[in-house]
């Protein structure tokens, strides 16, 4: 099931573009916006990842130098 963004259907209706190609159009740019989502997700993730990465490393130069 393929979802529209609405606002971007009515304006190309509006500047005069045929129902179908402003519909496909539509569902073209409500995918764009799944994606974006998706991709915000994954790098929250990731920044997660290497923020604990980065403390954990810390942590153990920080035992290794404390114990010269």
């Amino acid at each position: 099931m393929s979802t529209m963004n609405r606002e971007a259907y009515a304006a190309l209706i509006e500047a005069g573009a045929t129902e179908d190609k402003a519909r496909e159009a539509a569902k073209s740019v409500a995918q764009y916006d799944t994606d974006i989502a998706e991709m915000k997700a994954s790098l929250l993730l990731l920044k997660w990842m290497v923020g604990f990465n980065l403390a954990f490393s810390a942590a153990i130069l920080w035992r290794i130098l404390a114990l010269d």
